[in-house]
């Protein structure tokens, strides 16, 4: 069945044909439903575009599903939806079931489902040319619509700024909290403060921040293991310091790490070895402690 989304609605309703067989977890995705069986929802956000937050999100989702745990994400980059492809599930239909659009699982075990807007159009290279009204209420669909089923953490990537998006997204999320944030940001000035404003829209809408990340925090040569400030450094801990909140890690540029994701390779299992691991273990680890999953 195709899955493509009729652009011109973004109703209440999933927009989907004849419904299909939803696969061996319908009955818990019914059961849970939307985001009932959700205890903790993650946004990650930043001021500023080309920083990394879906690379961010990405190896989070895969770091906390290796630490044991079951994880959604919700790619609500509607413009730029690039998880897809960085989990390998480009091309994959989205189903129906009783309790709305079943998500897509990118894994045999089920332990990470994803739905990004990148399932629903017929062609990939098709842009998605919608006014704000639109965009947000395909946002709210996929809140309301989507079986998320029982999960440990729901991780939300989000496209650049603090406009209509973030607030349509935190509206439709807030009834289902606790919500936190974690901040992308790469280390020279002009993206620290963009960044910035990010955490002032934190404050405003009243998300507790997780803490702040530094991603492309400097380039380690893979011969002699030298650390090159390529952007800079330090700008992530200064602005997590002056905001007062945690400061979660620097992530190196890694080429092995920009191979995965180009392939849709799990970076967390294939490379313990590259300097960017420990780093993203670290941030996945404090995020388990900031935002702990309940004991079932």
């Amino acid at each position: 069945m195709s899955a493509c989304f009729p652009l011109e609605s973004a109703g209440s309703q999933p927009p989907l044909g004849s419904s299909t067989t939803c696969g061996p977890r319908v009955s818990e995705l019914t059961e849970a439903g939307n985001l009932a069986g959700v205890q903790h929802i993650i946004l990650v956000l930043s001021g500023k575009g080309g920083v990394g937050k879906s690379t961010i999100s990405t190896e989070l989702a895969l770091a906390l599903r290796h630490a044991g745990k079951k994880v959604g994400i919700l790619d609500v980059d509607l413009c730029g939806p690039s998880i897809p492809r960085m989990l390998r599930a480009q091309g994959r239909a989205v189903h129906q079931c009783d309790g709305g659009w079943v998500p897509v699982y990118v894994d045999q075990e089920q332990s990470i489902c994803l739905m990004s807007v990148g399932f629903l159009l017929e062609n990939p290279d098709e842009a998605v040319v919608w006014r704000g009204p639109k965009k947000n209420a395909l946002i709210k669909q996929f809140v309301s619509d989507v079986a998320w089923g029982q999960l440990d953490y729901l991780v939300v990537d989000t496209p650049p700024g603090t406009s209509d998006e973030h607030m349509a997204t935190v509206d439709a999320l807030r009834p289902y909290g606790p919500l936190g944030a974690l901040v992308v940001t790469t280390p020279q000035a002009v993206s620290v403060g963009d960044v910035r404003r990010e955490l002032t829209f934190c404050r405003k809408t009243g998300l507790r921040v997780l803490g702040v990340v530094e991603n492309m925090s400097g380039f380690v040569c893979p011969h002699c293991a030298e650390c090159t400030s390529i952007f800079s450094r330090g700008g992530g801990e200064e602005l997590a310091s002056h905001a007062g909140v945690p400061f979660l890690g620097s992530v190196p540029l890694d080429p092995e790490l920009t191979k995965s994701l180009e392939e849709g390779r799990d970076f967390i299992r294939e490379f313990p070895e590259s300097p960017a691991f420990p780093a993203l273990l670290s941030i996945a680890q404090k995020v388990l402690i900031e935002a702990p999953a309940r004991v079932p």
